[in-house]
């Protein structure tokens, strides 16, 4: 590192001793990834990627001062996995290949990463050792090393490895030898014939999904119906390559266009998706953690899993806790010290500075908008009311004149509360939740000045992997099925009534380092929505923010793989059919459409001022045209036949 020349010059600050690796790194990236504009940055947060071509953004683990070998190895291990990703990663055709059950899109998406890290690693020695030391931090991270049961080693991770393996000659990393081991004899029983077929087509990626698809048909995580459809719909693709180049940009989880082109898939194959893929018996897919690991993420237990369309999973009758003991819904103010929530509110005010002036412009556009309609306008010649001085000169000029009152009209939005629920699991870590934070600061204070009275609340868990909850189902002689197995932490912020000013520091408390866990959302949903229902005013609207679909490892390790999805369509049918709450929701990064009806998706958190000031404003416009639901699937169709 210290051969790495410096470009300082005489007189000027000596840089940091990690400054040098830093830029190598990032040189070293874009000249493998192709990309010249590459951005590269380096923060205490997971490694990640956002958009493809000269427009791409990829962030690094910040490395440390005194970089030791091994150090300096992981972080050329994300460096590498990342910069191949978009070198040999097309997104439009893993869209298009991607399964649509959940089990089975978790497998096929951790495959397809090591698919491109095995590219690099056949090529160039140095980057295989990278990445294996990049994989040996992520599980070692994971404490999977002394997993036990085969239910608490996520098998998209065994396959993923076992893929490696095939394609590259090169063993598992020791802190995942555990997972492939519980997970090998099953997987080889039934699928080691599929195995051995992937490495003929690792450099075609439209070929090798189709090999996957074979893979996950093997292990019965795909129907084959499910799996013609989706080669249909390829070769419609390769039919027009340059008619939809949209296809080409951002991954499907970034990219808003992408997000359109899987619900129109989800249209054409949700009738194929066979009902035995989501039964608690599955030899796979019913019992295993659905860890959707894409390999840019920092930790296993932290990641989000796909999206499941499931349109005939439309009940939650069947949900329950296995102890609500351990739970808890407590004030900003029980968690933290009144001094150290001033000093993370002072860290929030200095991270977005300069953000809060473009969400306060936004905040400030809707004041207007709102005001507008606040226009105080009267009816006159009334009988009672209260009395209309202009009118007084008809009784001075005529004594016999009765005498006339008037009445200030109703405004629509006076009488109204917002409850803004925001997403606190681990994913939302660093820039997403300091965003949501400021956007809900900035505009509870809005609406506030507006007469709205506007709630605060959040949502994680006390622990990973289950708490005190899976602690006394383990002692209980771990019985089947158990419900929902964490302790739930639901957070107040800002209650209606409290004014923003005694709150404001509250908001703070997002940025302390151990908050964010887990998101069991359908829980949360029925909760924000219960405290607006005791509510007097006559409006009650329920806005929701989040990254991602529910994820809790401990419930889903050992109850249905979609089990906390399936609890959140039913809260939401409920509120969206039955309930006089207004319902909308904002997903970053995450298509929020396929649960919502009235929803929009935003690509990153930058936008999500724009996205939350615009919807509040649609929503309070009384001449906007409402949002139209969009139309259900055919499966959805079919099954409400059924009912």
């Amino acid at each position: 590192m210290s051969s790495i020349p410096s470009n300082r010059k005489p007189g000027a600050k000596a840089e940091a001793p990690q400054e040098p690796f830093k830029r190598a790194v990032a040189s070293c990236m874009r000249a493998m990834a192709g990309v010249k504009e590459l951005e590269v940055t380096y923060a205490p947060e997971r490694p990640g990627l956002t958009g493809t071509g000269e427009g791409a953004k990829a962030r690094l683990p910040e490395p440390a001062r005194k970089l030791s070998l091994e150090e300096a190895a992981i972080v050329r291990g994300h460096a590498d996995s990342l910069a191949l990703k978009l070198a040999c990663h097309d997104t439009g055709v893993h869209r298009k290949l991607m399964p649509q059950n959940q089990a089975a899109r978790a497998v096929f998406e951790a495959v397809e990463q090591s698919r491109v890290e095995s590219i690099g690693s056949r090529r160039m020695a140095g980057v295989a050792s990278n990445l294996t030391a990049m994989l040996e931090d992520r599980y070692h991270r994971g404490t999977y090393a002394d997993v036990s049961d085969r239910a608490d080693a996520p098998l998209e991770d065994a396959v993923a490895m076992m893929v490696r393996e095939r394609l590259t000659g090169l063993a598992p990393p020791k802190a995942a030898q555990r997972i492939v081991d519980l997970w090998r004899p099953i997987i080889e029983d039934r699928a080691g014939d599929e195995l051995n077929k992937l490495g003929d087509s690792i450099e075609d990626q439209r070929a090798f999904g189709r090999a996957v698809h074979k893979l996950l048909q093997s292990l019965d995580m795909m129907d084959e119906g499910a799996m013609d459809h989706d080669d249909t719909g390829d070769e419609a693709g390769d039919s027009e390559p340059d008619s939809k180049p949209e296809n080409s940009e951002g991954e499907g989880e970034q990219d808003s266009t992408g997000d359109a082109v899987e619900m129109e898939s989800a249209e054409d194959s949700s009738e194929e998706i066979d009902e035995g893929e989501m039964d608690a018996d599955d030899s796979l897919s019913g019992d295993m953690p659905e860890d959707s690991e894409m390999g840019d993420a920092d930790e296993a237990s932290e990641s989000k899993r796909p999206q499941n369309q499931g349109g005939h999973e439309h009940r939650g009758a069947d949900y329950k806790a296995y102890s609500n003991r351990f739970d808890e819904t407590v004030t900003a103010e029980e968690l933290c010290e009144p001094e150290e929530l001033e000093r993370l509110r002072a860290y929030l005010d200095k991270q977005l500075s300069n953000l809060s002036s473009i969400v306060a412009r936004l905040a400030n556009r809707l004041q207007r908008r709102l005001m507008a309609q606040q226009s105080r306008s009267w009816e006159f010649d009334l009988e009672e009311g209260v009395l209309d001085p202009a009118r007084l000169v008809r009784i001075i000029i005529d004594p016999q004149q009765p005498l006339s009152f008037k009445r200030e009209k109703d405004m629509n939005f006076r009488d109204t509360v917002v409850t803004l629920l925001i997403d606190n699991s681990g994913s939302m870590r660093g820039r997403p939740i300091t965003v949501a934070a400021t956007c809900a600061d900035i505009l509870a204070r809005t609406l506030e000045r507006c007469g709205v009275k506007v709630e605060i609340l959040g949502f994680t868990t006390r622990a990973w992997k289950g708490g005190q909850s899976r602690e006394a189902w383990l002692q209980s002689g771990k019985p089947q099925n158990p419900g929902r197995l964490n302790d739930l932490r639901h957070i107040i912020y800002k209650s209606a009534d409290a004014p923003w000013r005694r709150a404001r520091r509250n908001l703070g408390l997002m940025m302390r380092e151990g908050l964010l866990k887990e998101n069991i959302d359908g829980e949360a949903v029925d909760w924000a929505h219960k405290r607006l229902l005791a509510r007097t005013e006559q409006r009650r609207i329920l806005m929701v923010i989040s990254d991602g679909a529910p994820v809790d490892d401990s419930t889903l390790s050992v109850n249905p793989g979609n089990y906390l999805e399936k609890h959140l369509r039913a809260v939401i049918d409920e509120i969206e059919n039955r309930s006089p709450v207004e319902l909308i929701a904002i997903g970053i990064g995450h298509d929020v459409t396929r649960y919502y009806k009235r929803a929009v998706t935003i690509v990153d958190a930058e936008e999500l001022g724009g996205a939350m000031t615009e919807k509040l404003a649609e929503l309070f416009d009384e001449s906007a045209t409402p949002v139209p639901p969009p139309q259900p699937v055919r499966g959805q169709r079919r099954m409400a036949t059924a009912r």
